[in-house]
């Protein structure tokens, strides 16, 4: 699965493998989904402002859901208008979703968990542009990027309750080209980062250190996955918005050979007073 954010198109790659399928278009951006767990094409997503259920993917009706409308933004920012961005699912089975500024205001955007009781919780602000978060297979451990700031932070994560500790810098992009975006982690706990605006990929070793630096030929890369038969392909979304004139791999999706697997995606596990 991967997402046309902006135009708010859920798509999949087409049985020939010469395009994508589109399964869901709504009216508003869409960040991204996570697969609910036991229940077959419903996905919770992160879209406009808030979050909800999706049913009846890849069906003639699409339903809406809506677990919050609206997330709680910072009251520091009240002119800012804001959409969401990028989403996951963590071991556990709660949902984390970003919030920024349309026109990237420093400090409007924010982090939120939705519990599996459908809480929803915004758990860090001050952000310019959320990216990731990104959890270790094991969920103990989330990254999270500030594309504007050129940052990627490290929490701990208290397994029960989703407390985050205190932040830590991990990857300080400052002199590199581009900024940190979308990230996925592997089963060694390294840390692929999409690195828009440079052309690359960046592998980091679990203490920070760079590994390895993957170039494509597109300027963009907006967010990376594992996958493929062995969890070995390295899957890259490529993005043209913004460019005066983008070339020909520029939006396009790539894949890449690494050593190092995935794992699966974890799934949001919803419980009693999340809509159904």
């Amino acid at each position: 699965m991967l997402v046309d954010l902006l135009r708010g198109r859920l798509l999949a790659p087409d049985p020939a493998g010469t395009g994508t399928a589109v399964l869901a278009e709504l009216d508003e951006p869409l960040g991204a989904v996570a697969p609910i767990h036991a229940r077959p094409n419903a996905w919770i997503a992160a879209v406009g402002t808030g979050v909800c259920m999706l049913t009846g993917v890849g069906t003639d009706r699409v339903d809406l859901d809506w677990i919050v409308r609206t997330a709680p933004g910072p009251a520091a920012i009240p002119s800012a208008a804001l959409r969401v961005n990028d989403a996951t699912a963590d071991a556990a089975g709660r949902f984390w979703f970003g919030t920024m500024a349309y026109d990237a205001t420093a400090d409007a955007g924010s982090l939120y968990r939705v519990d599996r009781d459908g809480t929803v919780t915004r758990v860090l602000d001050r952000i310019s542009i959320p990216n990731g978060p990104a959890f270790t297979e094991d969920g103990a451990t989330m990254y999270l990027a500030d594309t504007g700031r050129g940052l990627v932070h490290r929490y701990r994560v208290d397994a029960s309750t989703g407390g985050l500790s205190e932040r830590e810098l991990f990857a300080d992009f400052a002199d590199l080209p581009g900024g940190p975006d979308g990230m996925t982690v592997d089963r060694e706990g390294g840390v692929w980062v999409a690195c828009w605006g440079s052309g690359t990929v960046r592998r980091y070793l679990p203490d920070g250190r760079p590994d390895r630096v993957v170039e494509l030929p597109a300027e963009q890369p907006a967010s990376v996955c594992l996958g493929g038969p062995d969890g070995r392909l390295l899957y890259v979304t490529t993005a043209r918005y913004g460019l005066n004139a983008p070339a020909e791999h520029d939006g396009a999706v790539f894949t890449v050979p690494v050593d190092v697997p995935g794992f699966p995606a974890a799934a949001f596990r919803s419980e009693s007073g999340v809509p159904r």
